[in-house]
């Protein structure tokens, strides 16, 4: 292995019939971004070099059958299978749902040896990925289970970052899983990420209200007054800059949201829904309060348009950027609060 300052991104490629490949192949095509990281795709060469016949790619990849064989002035593509893999472009299979796994699996295998700095993960489709090794609703959650700490789903670009509290649950679900213990949970893990991975000393956060208007004192609902914002109160005692909570409508359409620097979201779409509509194609999903480091693009697996050439690169490059950003935020972080010296 060369010797090399650079961060190693490893990448688990996703759904082997969707864009992940393409949108990663593309963010490559420009060989300055060798000059940021050394990616090691988890996969196998015959299967991306059939996505570069099929999009009329021509840049050169480095297979590779170690992390000990990294190039860091190439694409390395890590052979973790040998066998033929049957692709149909843009259709859900069960084997392109079983590779996509593998893929991770071997990804997240070497993160948690330190074989590789940050994990960035190509789409996946959550229904055909199921298995008896994969039974989680997402790449969150599988996450959580095979690393430390607690997690939060935060999506973010420049200007705005909307973290969840509740994630991939259903709607009817959302009102019972909203605790105080759950609040006071992840409002902890968004103030310490913004701290130690966006290098903000004193994060100002907002939470979103449960219930139309907040629910208008009660009458469309009680948990705002009852469980929100006295839980809001409470932390506020701690020193954490946190407000609300606030109606979501207004509070986008108003744009409050660019006075903060997080937002929490109560469940999945209050805060993705506005998110996309923001930053569509610009975005990162970045998994914060984990002992590693992930980001993803914004969007998923695209089947409507894979193998068509036109795919955007623009959120899976995003992601790249923001990976290789907190990696350095968090270790300069780290430095900065080891080994302090006591007060006499």
């Amino acid at each position: 292995m060369d010797k090399s300052d650079k961060i190693i991104v490893g990448i688990s490629i996703g759904d082997l019939n969707g864009i992940g490949i393409e949108v990663i192949l593309k963010t490559f095509e420009d060989k300055r971004m060798l000059d940021f990281c050394t990616p090691v795709l988890f996969g196998a060469t015959k299967v991306i070099s059939y996505h570069k016949k099929a999009l009329n790619l021509e840049m050169p990849v480095h297979g590779i059958s170690s992390v000990n064989q990294i190039n860091h002035n190439k694409i390395n593509v890590l052979n973790i299978w040998k066998e033929e893999v049957s692709i149909d472009l843009g259709q859900s299979t069960k084997i392109s749902g079983e590779y996509a796994a593998k893929s991770l699996a071997s990804a997240m295998e070497h993160l948690k040896e330190d074989k590789i700095d940050v994990l960035l993960t190509a789409p996946i489709n959550k229904e055909n990925i199921q298995s008896e090794t994969f039974d989680f609703p997402g790449h969150t959650e599988y996450l959580e289970a095979n690393l430390d700490g607690e997690s939060l789903m935060i999506l973010m670009t420049d200007k705005l970052r909307i973290g969840l509290i509740t994630g991939h649950i259903p709607i009817s679900k959302v009102a019972e899983a909203i605790t105080p213990e759950l609040i006071k949970t992840k409002v902890e893990v968004m103030h310490a990420s913004l701290k130690k991975d966006f290098g903000i000393s004193k994060p100002k956060i907002a939470v979103l209200g449960l219930n139309p208007h907040c629910g208008d004192k009660g009458v469309i609902g009680k948990e705002d007054d009852e469980i929100i914002t006295p839980t809001i109160n409470e932390i506020k005692q701690t020193g954490k800059l946190v407000f609300g909570p606030y109606a979501a409508d207004g509070f986008f359409g108003s744009e409050t949201y660019k006075q903060f620097d997080g937002v929490l979201a109560t469940y999945h779409d209050q805060g993705l829904a506005p998110f996309k509509a923001l930053s569509f194609g610009n975005g990162v999903n970045f998994t914060a309060g984990l002992n590693k480091i992930r980001t993803s693009p914004d969007h998923g697996t695209g089947f409507d348009i894979a193998g068509k050439n036109l795919a955007n690169s623009s959120s899976f490059k995003e992601a790249l950027f923001a990976a290789i950003q907190i990696f350095r935020n968090r270790s300069e972080h780290l430095e900065l609060t080891q080994n302090i010296l006591p007060i006499k």
